[in-house]
C-alpha cells in the first residue's frame, strides 16, 4: 500500500508539473496582450471616459487614444476587473505608445511577487522624482523628443544610471515633438533591485490619459526591433523579426525586388500614363508597378495587403492614389516621385472599385460598398496631404444606383460624372453634401454603361459615355442631355472575306469597354479585341490595333502621341500614333502560376499556370517569347540542362516534351489519369548535340497522393547520384539511386516527434549541395527536418517556419542559404545558424521559390512572377559545414517492415539527369594545366578600404612576374600594350619608360589573360577559393576601368580567348569544371556552354573563320562551331582522338595558321598538324623531349615552348604542300634558345621576328630571332621571398628568398643589378651595411642562410667577400650594428652571435633567449646616460616566447649590457601551432626610448613600452594578428601585415587607420624606406612597392 501511495503521489506531482508547464509554455516566445485579450471587443477588458480609436498616419494603422483632463477617470484596464489576473509570466514588458503633447499620462502595472504580495509599479510624466513604498514604486518618465535634440541626449544618459534623478526642464508635459516610443521594462529587475522581491507574473495593466497606445507584449527575450515602426509599416516588402537580435542575417535586406512579370489581379481596367508620357503605372495584384516604356525599368509601391482595384493620378502626376479590394478596402496616397506613402485611410466597408483625383490633387473621390452592401460615394479633401496633413471626408452619399466608374471633372474639383447600369449621373459637392442628378437618357435608359470621358481642353460642353451594347453617347454637360448617339457594329463580310472598318449604324453592337478622349481624337477599346482611334465626329476609323482578347482599357497620353491598351487576357501595350507601331509592355498569366524552371544559359524562364498555358519568358526584357496552350492544366515544368527543350506534366497525367526553337511538341506520354508533376535538375553535365534528352521515370506505386506536394515532391542531388521523393505514403520519404532506381533509404517522418499527438506527414523535399549531404523535408506540422541523406538520421529541425505550411524550399549551391515560401511570404535563412528575413509582396499563396542558376537572383511565383536580386556576396572562403543538432538523440533509422504499399499514385515525375557515376576529378599530370599555388590564408572580406582620393598609400610598382600563371602575359606590338600578372594584380607597363599602371579587381591569384584583336580590351581571370566561383574581369585598356565582371566557373579558369571579330569571348574551366562557355562581348551574357568529360588545357579561335574554334585536353581535340539562330547561339562540338602514332598522350597546346591548318602540341613533345576542313591529322613530328605548353604560328613559322626550358622556332611549309606531300621533311628547326625556366606564355609580332616570353622562373624575356638575342625585361622570385631591405641611401634594395638567392635591385628603375646565388640553401634574412664613410662606396649586403652561415657580398665587385659560420642552425635574423663594427645574428635555437665583418670571427655569444627562435634584431644609435649605463648604441631582440631584450652596447670597448627585459602575457588557452603569429618588436624611429611590440597574446594589439617609465604607456587595437610590421621615420606611421591578406596603415598618434587588399596571400614582410617615403610589402613572391602619402 505504501508503494501504491508513493506511485500515486509521483503521478500527482508529475501531473502538476505538466499543468504548470502548460500554463506558461503558450507564452513563449512572446504574448501579444491586446490580441490575447481582444481589446477591441471590450469583453475581457474595460474602458472608462474618452477612449477612442483613430488611424495614426505615422504607424498607418488603427490605434487607441485615451484623452481627458483627469487620468484616473479616462483609462483602459486589462483585464476587465482588478480582481482578475492576466497571469503573464514574461520577464520583459514592451509598451508601444505615444504621450499626448503638452499633456500628462500615467501607467499602472500590478505585478504579483512570488512572496504573495502585489506590487504596483507606476510611471508617469506627472511624477517629479522616484518614490517607493513596500507595495508601490513610482518612476518619473522623461518624454523623448526628436532625434539628436538636447532632451534625447540627456535622456539617453539618464538611462545609464542605476537610480532615477530629477532633471530640471525635462519632467512634466510631453514636448510637441514627442514621438512613438517602444518602452521596455524589466519586471524581474525592478522588483529585485528596489523591493528585494521575486517576480511571479503580471496581474493587471491600467493605461490612463493622455496617450495613444498601439500594443503591449510580454516576453522572456530581449528584443531589438531594429528599425522604426514607420519603416516597418511603409516598407511592407521586408519584415524583420526581433528574434534576429540573437544572430542577424547579413546583408540586411538580403533580397531586393527587381522586376515582376504580371499585370492586373483585381481588375484589368486600371493603368495610367504619367504626365511626361514616358512611364506607365499599373497594378500587379497587391503591388503597384511604375515602368519606363523605353527601358522596361520598374519601380514598386509596396503596402497594400490585397489586390489593388483602382489607381488615379493628379494632374501633374506627382501624387498617386490607390485602393485595394476585399474587406480591407483601404486607400493609400503616395508621393509618386519618392514612392513613399503619404496617407492611408479606410472609409468604405468593402469592394472599393473606382478612384478619381481632381486635376489639382486637392479632391479625391471613390466608389465602394458600405456595411449593408449599398453603393457609397465618398469625396475626400487631400489638399494638405503632401505637406503632412491629414485626409478628411468632404462629403459622402449612399445610393441604390449602380456605378461602374466615376471621374472628377478637370475644370471643377466639385463636379463629377459617373456611369453604370441604366444610368449616367452628374454629381456636385456643395456645403458639405454630395448630390447628383441623372442625365435624361430617353430611349437609352436601359443601357449598361461602362466608361465615361471628358473632352480634353478647357471646354466643359461635352462628355462621352460608352456602353456594352456598342452605343457611345455624347452628352452636353451644361444641359444634362444627350447631344449625339453612335453605335459600334460588326462589319459585314463581303465575298472576298475581307474585313471592313467598323461603322456606327443599327444592329447588334460590339461592347465598348473603355473610352478615352484627347483634343484631336477619341480612342475606344471593345469586346472584339480592337483598339480604335476615331475623329471626334466618329465619321470613320483612322487607326486600329487588334489584340488577343477583349480590350478592357484605353488611355491616351497627355501629349496625344501614344494610346495605352489593356486586355482581359493580361496584356498591356501601347500604340504609337505617329509611327503606327504597337509595342507590348507586359504579358501575364490570367490565373495563378503553379511552377517554373529557369534556363541559365539563355536566361529564360518557363512557367505553368492554372490558365492552361505554359509560357517562356526572357528574364532580362520580361517579354513573352513562346506560349503553349494546353487542353488540361499544366502542373509543373522542367528545362533540359543544355538543350532548348522543356517538359511539362499536366493534370490529365500527360507528360509532354516541347522543343522551344521550333515551338513543336517532341513527345507525349500518357501514363496516368491523375496529375503529373515534372521536376528538373537545375544543373547537369553536358549532353552532346546529337544525343536526345535523357529522362528518368519513377514508375510504380511509389509517390503519395496530394496536389499540395507539387512541384517540390521530388528532388535530385547535385551530384546526380540520388533522387528523393515523398512516398509511397505521405509519411515516408524515399531515397533512391538515380542510375539504377534501387531504393537506398526510407525515412518515416511521422515517428520523429514522439511527443506529437498527431501524425506528421511530408510535403516537400530538397537536397542540399552534395558536399553537405543533407535532405530537407517540410512537414504538415509546419516544420523543416534536416535529415542525413546517407543514414536517415535526424540532424535538426525548425518549427513554425511560416504562419501557414511551407509550400516550397531551396538551398543555395554553396550551402549557405535556405529559401522557403509559405502562404504569401518568402523567407531567406542562414543554412547553419537559422536567423531569417521575411519578404512580402505576393497577394496569393506562393507555389514555388528557387535560386537562379547563377545564384544572383531568386524567383518566386504565385499570383505573378517575382524576380528578386540576391544581395549576399559569393563566399570567397570555405563554408563551415559543421552540423547543428537539436540535441535530440536519433533512434534507429526506420526500415520498411513490409513490402511497399500498393497505392494508386497521383503524380508522375520526370527528371533530367545524366546517370553517370560521378568520381572526384583528378588533377592532370601536365604542367600546362594551371595549378593555383597552395595557400593557407583567407581574405577578410569585412575590411573597409579607403575612399578614392583619400588613400594613405598608392601602389607605385610591382616587382616580378607570376611564373605560376598560364598565358598570363599579353603584348600587342602595334599599340605597345604590354600587360602581365603578379599575384592578384594586372600590371600594365610602358616598355619605353618602365612606368606601370595597375588594374586592381581580383583578390586571388590570376591564372590567365587575353586581349582583343584591336587591343582595346583585356580579360583577366582569377580562380575562386573555398569552392567559390572564379572571377573574370573585363578591362578597358584606355582608362584601366573594369567594365564588366563574370563569375561563372566553379574552379579556376584555364584559358581565355577572343574571336577574330571580337564578337565572342570564350572561357574554359579547369579540371574540376571542364566546361567551355561562350559569351557575347557586347553584353557579356552567356550564349552557350559545353561540358566535356576530361580536363581542357587550351583553346583558340580560328583566324580565318569567326565561327570556328578548337580546344585540346586529356580526351583529345575538340572542333567547335558556333551556330547563330536569331538571338540564340549554340556551340556544337565534335571530338577527335589523338593519332595512334604519337601514343597515349594528352594534347596540351594549340594554334591556327592562316590557311585552316591547326597545330597541336602534346605532353610527349610531339606536334600534330590537322586539316580543319576534314578534321584529320595529316602530319606529326617530335618537336621537343618534354611537354609542349606554348604554340604560336605566324605565317609559315611555328614557335614551340616546353618544360625543357627550350624555345624553338620552326619553319613549316605552306598548308597545300604539307597536305600533298605529307612529309616531315618540310618542317625545319630554324633557331633555338634555352631560357631560365619552363615556358608558360608567349606573344610575338606578325612575322615572328621579336616577341616576349614568360617562364616559371618569374622572368619575362624579350626575344629577337633576327639577332638571336634574349634580354631580361621583368625579373622576379620564383619561390617565397623572406626579406626585402632598402640600402641606407635608398639607391638600391635587396631581396632574399627560399631559393637561396640574394638579389640587388636599383631604385627607382626597379631593375635587377646583380644576383648572388647559393645552391641548396634558403636565405632567411638580409641587411645592408651602414654608410660609415660615403666616400668609400663599399656597400655590402649580408645574408643569413639555412645552414647557419652568414655571407657578405660586396656590391662593387659583385662577389662574395666573406663567409661566416656562427650558428649550427638556420639563421632567422641578422643586423649590422649602428656603426657597422659588428654583425648581430640569431639562429632558430634562440642563440645570438656577435661577429666581426672584417675577420669573420665570432666575438660574443648571447644565450638569454635560448630555446625560442629569434624573430627580430634591430640596432639604433643612442646615448644612455639617463639609464646609468655607458654606450653609444642600443639594440633589441624579440623571440617567439613573447620576450624582448633591450641592450646597451659600445662595441669599440667590447661592452654589451642588458638594459631591459620585457615579457608580454600569453593568452589563457594558448594554441599549439606552428602558424601562430610571431613576436615582433622595434624601436620607435622618433623616440628610440620607446619600444613597439606585437605578438600572439591576450589581445590583438600594438603595445608601446617606455624604457624610461618601465611600463606600457599606450596600446592600439588590431583587427588581425600581425605577421609583420614596420615603423616609419615620418608621420607616426605603422604598417602592419596580417595572415588575412590585409595591409593596415596606422597613424600611431591618432589611431586612425586604412586597410589595403592588394595581395593574394598572407603578408610576411613589410618595410619602410629610411626616409619613410616608400614602403615594401611581400606576400609569398609578390613584392609591391608603395608610395606613402600619409594619413
Amino acid at each position: 500500500s505504501g508503494r501504491l501511495r508513493l506511485n500515486a503521489f509521483t503521478v500527482f506531482i508529475t501531473s502538476a508539473i505538466q499543468c504548470l508547464l502548460c500554463l506558461t509554455v503558450w507564452q513563449h516566445p512572446y504574448v501579444n496582450i491586446f490580441k490575447h485579450m481582444r481589446v477591441e471587443e471590450w469583453k475581457k477588458t474595460s474602458r472608462e471616459g474618452d477612449v477612442t480609436t483613430y488611424m495614426d498616419k505615422t504607424l498607418t494603422c488603427s490605434v487607441f487614444r485615451i484623452r481627458g483632463s483627469i487620468p484616473a477617470s479616462n483609462y483602459i484596464l486589462l483585464p476587465k476587473t482588478s480582481t482578475q489576473s492576466l497571469g503573464l509570466t514574461g520577464r520583459y514588458l514592451y509598451l508601444l505608445f505615444r504621450p499626448s503633447p503638452a499633456k500628462h499620462f500615467v501607467v499602472h502595472l500590478d505585478i504579483a511577487a512570488e512572496e504573495g504580495q502585489v506590487i504596483r509599479v507606476s510611471f508617469s510624466n506627472l511624477f517629479k522624482e522616484f518614490k517607493s513604498t513596500a507595495t508601490w514604486l513610482q518612476f518619473p518618465f522623461l518624454c523623448g523628443a526628436a532625434k539628436g535634440s538636447v532632451i534625447t541626449i540627456v535622456l539617453r544618459c539618464s538611462l545609464i544610471m542605476t537610480k532615477f534623478f530629477y532633471w530640471p526642464g525635462l519632467v512634466g508635459p510631453a514636448p510637441s515633438t514627442v514621438r512613438w516610443t517602444c518602452l521596455m521594462m524589466d519586471l524581474q529587475y525592478v522588483l529585485s533591485v528596489y523591493l528585494n522581491r521575486r517576480h511571479s507574473h503580471l496581474k493587471t495593466v491600467k493605461l490612463c490619459a493622455n496617450m495613444s497606445v498601439k500594443n503591449m507584449f510580454t516576453s522572456d527575450l530581449v528584443l531589438d526591433p531594429g528599425e522604426t515602426l514607420t519603416q516597418s509599416y511603409h516598407r511592407m516588402l521586408h519584415v524583420r523579426f526581433t528574434n534576429d537580435c540573437v544572430c542577424k542575417l547579413h546583408p540586411d535586406p538580403i533580397l531586393r525586388l527587381n522586376k515582376i512579370i504580371g499585370f492586373g489581379g483585381a481588375t484589368m481596367k486600371c493603368a495610367l500614363w504619367t504626365k511626361s508620357g514616358d512611364t506607365v503605372v499599373y497594378p500587379c495584384h497587391a503591388i503597384i508597378v511604375s515602368m519606363k516604356i523605353s527601358s522596361g525599368q520598374q519601380r514598386f509601391f509596396i503596402g497594400h495587403t490585397d489586390k489593388v482595384s483602382a489607381l488615379t493620378f493628379n494632374g501633374n502626376s506627382t501624387v498617386l492614389a490607390s485602393a485595394q479590394t476585399g474587406i480591407q478596402s483601404v486607400v493609400r496616397v503616395w508621393n509618386y516621385l519618392k514612392a513613399s506613402c503619404l496617407a492611408m485611410f479606410k472609409t468604405h466597408a468593402h469592394s472599393l472599385s473606382s478612384l478619381s483625383f481632381s486635376y489639382s490633387g486637392g479632391v479625391l473621390c471613390g466608389v465602394g460598398k458600405d456595411g449593408h452592401s449599398k453603393t457609397m460615394v465618398v469625396v475626400w479633401n487631400t489638399l494638405r496631404v503632401t505637406k503632412g496633413g491629414e485626409v478628411s471626408v468632404l462629403a459622402k452619399a449612399h445610393t441604390d444606383v449602380d456605378i461602374q466608374t466615376m471621374k472628377i471633372a478637370f475644370f471643377d474639383d466639385t463636379r463629377m460624372v459617373s456611369c453604370g447600369r441604366d444610368n449616367v449621373r452628374l454629381w456636385r459637392v456643395r456645403s458639405g453634401s454630395l448630390r447628383s442628378c441623372p442625365v435624361n437618357l430617353g430611349e437609352y435608359h436601359a443601357l449598361d454603361f461602362t466608361d465615361v470621358a471628358f473632352e480634353e481642353g478647357h471646354s466643359a460642353d461635352r462628355e462621352f459615355a460608352s456602353s456594352r451594347s456598342g452605343h457611345i453617347l455624347e452628352i452636353n454637360y451644361g444641359s444634362v442631355a444627350i447631344k449625339n448617339v453612335r453605335r459600334l457594329l460588326p462589319a459585314q463580310q463581303p465575298h472576298a472575306q475581307r474585313r471592313e472598318k467598323q461603322t456606327f449604324s443599327m444592329g447588334m453592337g460590339i461592347a465598348v469597354n473603355s473610352i478615352s478622349v484627347s483634343s484631336a481624337f477619341c480612342a475606344t477599346g471593345s469586346e472584339d479585341g480592337f483598339l480604335r482611334l476615331w475623329p471626334l465626329d466618329f465619321s470613320t476609323v483612322f487607326l486600329e490595333a487588334e489584340h488577343e482578347g477583349p480590350v478592357s482599357l484605353v488611355s491616351v497620353s497627355d501629349d496625344g502621341l501614344s494610346v495605352m491598351a489593356a486586355t482581359t487576357s493580361g496584356n498591356l501595350g501601347y500604340l504609337d500614333v505617329s509611327s503606327r507601331g504597337y509595342s507590348t509592355l507586359m504579358r501575364s498569366h490570367t490565373d495563378g502560376v503553379l511552377g517554373f524552371s529557369v534556363d541559365g544559359i539563355r536566361r529564360r524562364i518557363t512557367t505553368a499556370s492554372c490558365d492552361r498555358t505554359v509560357r517562356v519568358w526572357d528574364m532580362d526584357s520580361m517579354q513573352q517569347l513562346y506560349d503553349f496552350v494546353s487542353e488540361d492544366t499544366p502542373c509543373s515544368v522542367a528545362f533540359h540542362p543544355s538543350l532548348q527543350v522543356f517538359s511539362c506534366g499536366s493534370s490529365s497525367g500527360l507528360v509532354r516534351v516541347f522543343d522551344i526553337a521550333s515551338a513543336k511538341l517532341l513527345a507525349e506520354h500518357k501514363f496516368l489519369t491523375l496529375p503529373a508533376t515534372v521536376a528538373g535538375r537545375p544543373k547537369s553535365t553536358f549532353y552532346a548535340p546529337t544525343d536526345p534528352p535523357l529522362f528518368s521515370f519513377c514508375v510504380g506505386n511509389v509517390v503519395a497522393r496530394g496536389t499540395e506536394r507539387a512541384p517540390d515532391a521530388l528532388t535530385v542531388s547535385s551530384d546526380n547520384r540520388c533522387l528523393a521523393f515523398v512516398g509511397p505514403s505521405e509519411y515516408i520519404v524515399t531515397i533512391m539511386a538515380a542510375r539504377s532506381l534501387d531504393e537506398l533509404l526510407r525515412v518515416d517522418v511521422s515517428i520523429l516527434d514522439v511527443e506529437s499527438t498527431s501524425l506528421d506527414s511530408a510535403l516537400k523535399v530538397c537536397f542540399s549541395p552534395a558536399s553537405i549531404g543533407h535532405l530537407l523535408v517540410t512537414t504538415s506540422a509546419n516544420k523543416i527536418l534536416w535529415i542525413s541523406a546517407n543514414t536517415g538520421r535526424l540532424l535538426r529541425e525548425v518549427s513554425k517556419v511560416h504562419k501557414h505550411q511551407c509550400s516550397s524550399l531551396a538551398v543555395s549551391e554553396d550551402g549557405r542559404f535556405l529559401l522557403t515560401a509559405g502562404h504569401n511570404a518568402v523567407k531567406v535563412w542562414d543554412y547553419n545558424i537559422i536567423p531569417s528575413q521575411m519578404f512580402i509582396g505576393h497577394s496569393q499563396p506562393i507555389r514555388q521559390v528557387n535560386f537562379s542558376p547563377d545564384q544572383m537572383a531568386v524567383v518566386s511565383v504565385g499570383d505573378a512572377i517575382f524576380f528578386w536580386d540576391f544581395l549576399a556576396h559569393p563566399q570567397e572562403t570555405g563554408t563551415d559545414r559543421r552540423l547543428l543538432s537539436n540535441g535530440m538523440p536519433r533512434r534507429t533509422a526506420p526500415l520498411p517492415s513490409s513490402p511497399p504499399m500498393s497505392l494508386t499514385f497521383s503524380y508522375f515525375f520526370v527528371c533530367y539527369t545524366d546517370f553517370l557515376e560521378v568520381e572526384k576529378p583528378v588533377r592532370p599530370h601536365c604542367y600546362k594545366h594551371f595549378t593555383p599555388r597552395f595557400k593557407t590564408s583567407s581574405l577578410d572580406q569585412s575590411t573597409a578600404t579607403p575612399e578614392l582620393g583619400e588613400e594613405g598609400l598608392s601602389l607605385k610598382a610591382v616587382i616580378g612576374y607570376n611564373g605560376n600563371g598560364r598565358a598570363n602575359m599579353v603584348w600587342n606590338p602595334e599599340t605597345g600594350l604590354f600587360a602581365y600578372s603578379c599575384g592578384c594584380v594586372v600590371v600594365v607597363e610602358n616598355l619605353h619608360t618602365g612606368s606601370q599602371r595597375h588594374w586592381l579587381g581580383h583578390t586571388e591569384e590570376i591564372s590567365c589573360l587575353a586581349v582583343t584583336n584591336d587591343a582595346q580590351t583585356v580579360a583577366s581571370a582569377a580562380g575562386g577559393s573555398g569552392g567559390s566561383r572564379s572571377l573574370i574581369c573585363i578591362w578597358n585598356v584606355h582608362d584601366g576601368t573594369c567594365s564588366n565582371t563574370i563569375s561563372y566557373h566553379r574552379g579556376a579558369v584555364q584559358a581565355l580567348s577572343f574571336s577574330r571579330d571580337d564578337f565572342f569571348f570564350l572561357t574554359v574551366g579547369d579540371f574540376t569544371d571542364p566546361e567551355v562557355a561562350l559569351w557575347s562581348t557586347r553584353t557579356y551574357q552567356l550564349l552557350s556552354r559545353v561540358s566535356v568529360s576530361g580536363p581542357l588545357h587550351d583553346v583558340a579561335f580560328s583566324p580565318s573563320a569567326a565561327s570556328q574554334l578548337a580546344c585540346v585536353g586529356s580526351q583529345g581535340l575538340y572542333f567547335c562551331n558556333t551556330h547563330t539562330q536569331g538571338m540564340d547561339v549554340e556551340l556544337k562540338v565534335q571530338r577527335v582522338c589523338v593519332p595512334e602514332e604519337v601514343g597515349d598522350v594528352e594534347l596540351t597546346a594549340l594554334c591556327y595558321n592562316a590557311n585552316s591548318i591547326l597545330f597541336t602540341g602534346t605532353n610527349s613533345g610531339h606536334v600534330c598538324a590537322w586539316d580543319c576542313n576534314t578534321q584529320r591529322c595529316f602530319m606529326t613530328w617530335e618537336a621537343d623531349q618534354g611537354e609542349i605548353g606554348v604554340l604560336l604560328c605566324r605565317g609559315n613559322r611555328l614557335l614551340t615552348g616546353s618544360n625543357t626550358r627550350r624555345l624553338r622556332l620552326w619553319g613549316v611549309a605552306a598548308s597545300c604542300e604539307i597536305h600533298r606531300l605529307g612529309s616531315s621533311a618540310l618542317v625545319l628547326l630554324e633557331q633555338e634558345m634555352m631560357l631560365d625556366g619552363t615556358v608558360v606564355s608567349a606573344a610575338f609580332d606578325d612575322v615572328m621576328d621579336m616577341g616576349i616570353v614568360g617562364t616559371t622562373a618569374g622572368t619575362l624575356w624579350y626575344i629577337n630571332w633576327v639577332d638571336n638575342t634574349s634580354i631580361r625585361l621583368i625579373s622576379g622570385h620564383k619561390s617565397k621571398v623572406n626579406d626585402v631591405v632598402f640600402s641606407p641611401d635608398e639607391s638600391h634594395f635587396a631581396t632574399c628568398g627560399e631559393d637561396g638567392s640574394v638579389r640587388v635591385w636599383s631604385a627607382p628603375s626597379n631593375e635587377l643589378v646583380v644576383q648572388f646565388q647559393v645552391l641548396n640553401q634558403s636565405c632567411g634574412s638580409a641587411c645592408w651595411s651602414p654608410v660609415v664613410s660615403p666616400s668609400k662606396g663599399a656597400a655590402c649586403v649580408v645574408g643569413g642562410y639555412s645552414d647557419g652561415t652568414l655571407r657578405i657580398f660586396r656590391l662593387a665587385s659583385s662577389e662574395m667577400e666573406l663567409k661566416l659560420h656562427p650558428h649550427p642552425v638556420a639563421v632567422t635574423a641578422i643586423q649590422y650594428s649602428a656603426n657597422g663594427q659588428v654583425i648581430l645574428s640569431a639562429g632558430r635555437d634562440g642563440v645570438m652571435a656577435v661577429s666581426s665583418p672584417v675577420t669573420g670571427l665570432t666575438v660574443r655569444i648571447i644565450s638569454d633567449h635560448k630555446g625560442a627562435p629569434i624573430t627580430t634584431i634591430q640596432c639604433v644609435k643612442k646615448q644612455y646616460k639617463e639609464f646609468g649605463l655607458e654606450g653609444n648604441e642600443m639594440w633589441l631582440a624579440a623571440s617567439a616566447d613573447r620576450r624582448v631584450s633591450v641592450w646597451a652596447a659600445d662595441w669599440m670597448k667590447d661592452k654589451c649590457e642588458l638594459l631591459d627585459w620585457l615579457t608580454f602575457p600569453a593568452p589563457a588557452n594558448p594554441e599549439e601551432s606552428d602558424s601562430l603569429p610571431p613576436s615582433l618588436a622595434a624601436f620607435s624611429p622618433i623616440d628610440p626610448g620607446l619600444v613597439v611590440y606585437t605578438g600572439y597574446g591576450v589581445e590583438r594589439e600594438l603595445s608601446f613600452y617606455s624604457l624610461a617609465k618601465k611600463r606600457v604607456i599606450k596600446k592600439i587595437a588590431l583587427s588581425h594578428w600581425a605577421m609583420c610590421f614596420s615603423l616609419s621615420s615620418k608621420g607616426h606611421l605603422i604598417a602592419v601585415g596580417s595572415k588575412e591578406r590585409v595591409l593596415k596603415l596606422i597613424k600611431s598618434s591618432s589611431g586612425r587607420f586604412q586597410d589595403f587588399l592588394h595581395h593574394s596571400d598572407s603578408l610576411q614582410t613589410c618595410r619602410f624606406s629610411p626616409s619613410g617615403k616608400l614602403l615594401f610589402t611581400v606576400a609569398y613572391n609578390e613584392i609591391l612597392l608603395w608610395e606613402v602619402q600619409g594619413l
